[in-house]
């Protein structure tokens, strides 16, 4: 792997002197109030949409901050490796402050759509900026254990963002929810601008206008596609073909447009190295795999188990834990053992997490699905940690800002593809079970299990038919998690072993 020379390393950012630890802690606390925006407004929708009406609207206020984020993502990337982290990470975060202080205003549930816009358009710069500036700072040597903290951010937003956003919602208002985000914001702008100084060569740019464009129509359309295909639309409808379409026609002139542009917003080049493809692919992966276990998880926990939202909520949060905990451990093991194998480590944690699932059954208790969960976090702690240090390591600091960027891309393409896959998947398993059986119910008739009161009034052959239902359901689901996850090792195993090393 390419590194930086350190002469020029250094001279990137040590025009003043940085204070590394206040620059991490800023980098951090930027990473955690983004990372706890998903478990604290989860927390709050019953709250909102009980206030602002528009249950229909629900998936949306989840859809438009995820669009916007991944639509931007990649353009933030490029940015900051033309400009400047600190330039384009105060733009994100500004955004994203603007947008969560216009949320807490919403009169309905159409402005807070149009509202979490905003705060996703902000929100694509931070996780992957603040990423690349613990690159530009910090050695090879020093990266791998520095990752481990910054995934360790996402444990703690795990833990205590459900915990918070109860206590805004019982105690003072869901508004508060967004409000939050404005003290942790400020303290990070401070702490970046007063501790963070990098020397950025001023020469006139080549700003890929055209490619941004495409890239954002394509992904736009894309996303939409996957949100309402199915459900709002047929898949089969001339809407959703049409849209199908325009996507394929987006991304292809986008293509056309990155291999012509003389600075383009995705360099295609940085594809060309196994380590990035392989980290990439198995990012999209992963990203599929994280979707199907956390968003189909609590529905067995509750529903066939019968257990409560809060234990349901426990058999995910032990993921938060492994994850973290693994990420720590990755940077010692990257350092003695190499990265190939601290990877090929955590794809045999992801497997062994996925067989969990697929085994379960509502006599096994939570506890069983709680261990798989952790196993699981184990292996995204290894694979993920392992993935970012490599990438900036193979590339120029002139384009590890996009590199970056595209890792975590691709996994936020794996959770929107997962979702409607593994969610089409559940769906028709669920109807076609219910047809064999003739039982003359819906698949929206599984929501009965996930509330206690309604539950207990079912007769007990209509709950057992249910409850099997969603079990056999579910475990499909999780059969193809479980080849996700094994298609995630092979990708790992064809990393070359003459990059075994990360120093």
């Amino acid at each position: 792997m390419s590194e930086v020379p350190q002469n020029s390393f250094k001279g990137k950012w040590q025009n003043k002197q940085t204070n590394r630890p206040f620059v991490l802690a800023s980098v951090m606390l930027a990473m955690f109030m983004g990372a706890i925006e998903a478990t604290i407004v989860s927390t709050a929708m019953p709250a909102i949409v009980a206030d602002l009406g528009g249950f229909a609207l629900y998936s949306w206020v989840f859809s438009a901050y995820l669009l916007m984020n991944s639509v931007t993502v990649l353009i933030y990337g490029k940015l900051s490796d033309l400009f400047g982290r600190k330039p384009v990470l105060t733009f994100g975060i500004t955004m994203f402050l603007i947008g969560s202080i216009l949320c807490g205003f919403s009169q309905s549930m159409h402005w807070l759509i149009i509202f979490r816009l905003i705060q996703g358009f902000g929100a694509g710069a931070v996780t992957p900026i603040a990423t690349t500036i613990v690159g530009d700072i910090y050695s090879t040597e020093e990266r791998a254990k520095i990752q481990g903290y910054l995934s360790s951010v996402w444990g703690i937003s795990a833990i205590t963002g459900p915990a918070v956003g109860g206590l805004l919602i019982q105690y003072v208002s869901w508004k508060y929810v967004f409000w939050i985000n404005v003290p942790l914001g400020l303290l990070s702008l401070a702490g970046l601008w007063l501790c963070f100084h990098e020397n950025v060569h001023r020469k006139k740019h080549e700003i890929d206008y055209i490619g941004a464009v495409l890239l954002t129509i394509t992904i736009s359309v894309l996303m939409f596609v996957l949100v309402e295909g199915g459900s709002r639309f047929p898949w089969d409808s001339w809407q959703i073909l049409s849209l199908i379409l325009l996507a394929l026609i987006g991304f292809t002139g986008f293509y056309l447009q990155e291999k012509r542009a003389r600075e383009p917003i995705m360099p295609f080049s940085i594809w060309q190295q196994r380590p990035i493809l392989i980290a990439n692919l198995t990012s999209l992966m992963t990203g599929i795999l994280l979707i199907g276990i956390s968003s189909f998880l609590p529905a067995f926990v509750q529903g066939v188990m019968e257990q409560t939202p809060i234990i349901a909520g426990f058999t995910l949060t032990t993921m938060s834990i492994g994850w973290p905990i693994a990420s720590a451990f990755s940077g010692k093991m990257m350092v003695s053992i190499g990265y190939r194998s601290t990877s090929i480590i955590g794809g045999i944690f992801l497997i062994c997490g996925s067989l969990a699932f697929v085994t379960m059954s509502a006599s096994f208790g939570p506890i069983w699905v709680a261990c798989g969960s952790f196993l699981v976090g184990i292996g995204m702690g290894l694979t993920s940690t392992a993935f970012i240090v490599s990438i900036q390591s193979s590339v120029s600091w002139q384009q590890r800002g996009i590199a970056t960027a595209a890792n975590m891309f691709m996994r936020n393409l794996g959770n929107t593809v997962g979702a409607a896959l593994l969610g089409g998947i559940l769906n028709s398993r669920l109807s076609q079970y219910l047809l064999q059986n003739e039982t003359g119910l819906a698949v929206d008739d599984a929501n009965i299990l996930l509330k206690a009161a309604e539950r207990d009034e079912l007769k007990d052959s209509v709950r057992a038919i249910l409850q099997e239902g969603l079990t056999l359901s579910l475990h499909t689901v999780y059969y193809v998690v479980l080849a996700i996850a094994t298609l995630s090792l092979i990708l790992i195993l064809l990393i070359p072993r003459n990059n075994q090393r990360t120093v």
